[in-house]
């Protein structure tokens, strides 16, 4: 139930609430169906992991699968590097939407100083309650992913009823065409990519061989199922230009059209419950991946002064890069550039696993093989229109993703990693916090 629980709170908390607008923007009157296609896009892409962490249940997640598939070479490192950075680049996302919609709830015109002091003050507050220790991510993850997954669901079901179950969104307004659905999908899959985290618990969760895999299912059918309902619900209430201007918010400018002022207020109590919720699992996930990409010399390591465990500098490291996303881009380029990331990695996940894991794991390789096809296209059709749009977030990807790998071939000449203990053989491992996972 944890993971199931960091998975949909990851999941939702970027996925529907600031994804939705930018989604129907590429997409067009086509944007629930966007949702759909994503989901199966990103089920063909959790055949890996699931096979991957039923193989090999391991606290190191992401970095495990690299690894194993590539060794203690640059491409595991930079890979699982991209993996961190777009889970961070995530909560700089969730960060901004939620000030945008506390924004919008109180009524304040969005001032551009305004929506980073907000989104920064979130990350601090979120990681006030990581440092307070797992337990209380855990307790707070499971409540925090029902009140959500329920309350949103009730939001697109009485959206549908009070718009008569008809579909406003379909302006005659510009459309990017196929390549632009096609595109959409890049950010579709961006709102699923959340199912990854739950790899990174295969050491803790009862039965791993089994349940790391069900977890994942459970949470993108979940997902699934809100996002279509919610995308349905968005376009009874207002068509797709009014959509795509209050794509920062969209879900709480469709609620007062459906559901009066008294639904637009509870729709912003629910998105900023979902949104705080997401920042705190996302800070989680990642400090616990970054300190085991740390125990595995795959990234350098510095406390800088800073008393405690490798978690704990991790975890002020993420709230620190996270903070400087936060201020510094935009959601659109934030959303843009966590897809650019994620894809990347992701095809080399597959790639890797399909050319030397797949006998040992008995995974089929044309599933692997699909979900390379799939995220390849996407990645072009999704470059092809970055490119023609916002060249600048383009080149910053192409150039943050050189950073990376150039970074870590450096890192690894000079400090190769020592012949130590393969965390992606035990069940159980030694966590870098001392303690037995």
């Amino acid at each position: 139930m944890d993971a199931i629980a960091m998975g949909t709170g990851v999941m939702i908390g970027a996925g529907i609430l600031a994804l939705t607008g930018q989604i129907a923007e590429l997409a067009g009157p086509w944007f629930p169906m966007a949702f759909v296609a994503g989901a199966v896009v990103s089920a063909f892409s959790a055949y890996t992991y699931v096979k991957m962490s039923n193989a090999w249940p391991s606290a190191g997640g992401i970095g495990m699968i690299l690894q194993k598939a590539y060794g203690p070479t640059t491409v595991a490192a930079g890979a699982a590097l991209l993996m961190a950075l777009s889970m961070v680049i995530n909560e700089s996302l969730v960060a901004r939407t939620f000030a945008n919609y506390l924004l919008r709830g109180l009524g304040i015109q969005q001032r551009s100083w305004l929506v980073p002091t907000i989104g920064v003050g979130l990350i601090i507050a979120a990681y006030i309650v990581n440092a307070s220790g797992n337990r209380s991510v855990g307790l707070l993850s499971q409540i925090m992913a029902v009140l959500k997954v329920g309350g949103i669901a009730l939001f697109g079901i009485a959206a549908l009823w009070a718009g008569g179950m008809s579909f406003e969104a379909t302006g005659d307004g510009e459309t990017t065409g196929p390549v632009g659905f096609i595109a959409s999908l890049a950010l579709a899959i961006l709102a699923f990519k959340g199912f990854t985290t739950i790899t990174n618990s295969g050491a803790e969760i009862t039965r791993p061989h089994r349940n790391v895999g069900r977890a994942i299912v459970i949470s993108i059918a979940i997902c699934a199922v809100v996002y279509l309902l919610v995308a349905f619900a968005v376009g009874s209430s207002l068509p797709l230009d009014q959509i795509v201007v209050a794509k920062d918010y969209a879900l709480a400018e469709a609620a007062e059209p459906a559901l009066g002022r008294t639904g637009f207020y509870l729709t912003v109590a629910l998105a900023l419950v979902a949104t705080a919720s997401g920042v705190i699992a996302s800070i989680f996930a990642v400090s616990r991946m970054l300190a085991m990409l740390t125990d595995m010399q795959l990234i350098p390591h510095s406390h800088f002064g800073m008393p405690g465990t490798i978690r704990d500098h991790t975890l002020v490291y993420t709230v620190v890069i996270a903070g400087a996303l936060t201020i510094f881009f935009d959601l659109s380029r934030i959303a843009s550039l966590g897809a650019f990331f994620y894809l990347v990695m992701d095809i080399l996940i597959h790639w890797g696993v399909w050319r030397n894991l797949r006998d040992d794991i008995g995974a089929r390789g044309w599933v692997m093989l699909t979900a390379v096809g799939l995220d390849a296209v996407v990645l072009v059709a999704f470059t092809i229109l970055k490119w023609q749009s916002d060249r600048t977030i383009v080149l910053i990807a192409l150039a943050g993703m050189g950073a990376v790998f150039i970074f870590e071939h450096v890192f690894l000449r000079l400090r190769p990693p020592r012949d130590s203990s393969d965390h992606s053989k035990h069940g159980k491992t030694e966590d870098p916090e001392g303690t037995a996972s």
